[in-house]
């Protein structure tokens, strides 16, 4: 039986979404890391070159900044390219502006959502996450073994 665990988290930009957790192993700035057009990593030097993240639930511990990834954010919402949604471990308001323009703009979300960092390590790649109650609630089928569910 696949191990659920439930974590809540700040939300940065409301929402709800499903999708497959895309784990990345470092930071990521959207701003010449992600092509809006085809929803691929595209940062040559970044582990995961290549990834697409459209539809996934993207998660870093971190965000790599650029003021620049709002709008790369929000031309991959409107594109139908972008992250399901995004979980981080610090706060990223760069990418809330992203997601806030996105759906001012398009009436499209994407959740970005602050999880503890114990908590975040516990989503295992690959995991089917749920991001509900306009997005502080994350549940993830197929954590790592370590998860712990609570209420």
């Amino acid at each position: 039986m696949n191990p659920v665990a439930t974590f809540v988290g700040r939300v940065l930009a409301p929402g709800e979404a499903s999708g497959s957790a895309l784990r990345l192993d470092e930071p990521l700035s959207l701003w010449g890391g992600m092509d809006p057009v085809t929803g691929r990593l595209i940062d040559a030097h970044h582990p995961q070159h290549g990834a697409l993240l459209t539809r996934r639930v993207l998660i870093m511990g971190a965000a790599r900044g650029s003021s620049s990834s709002s709008s790369v954010l929000a031309e991959a919402v409107r594109a139908g390219t972008a992250p399901a949604a995004i979980l981080l471990g610090e706060p990223e308001l760069i990418l809330a502006v992203g997601a806030a323009v996105a759906d001012e703009l398009y009436g499209l979300r994407v959740p970005i959502v602050v999880l503890r960092s114990e908590d975040l390590t516990q989503i295992a790649d690959g995991a089917a996450v749920t991001i509900g109650e306009g997005g502080g609630l994350v549940r993830a089928v197929r954590a790592s073994s370590e998860a712990t569910n609570t209420p």
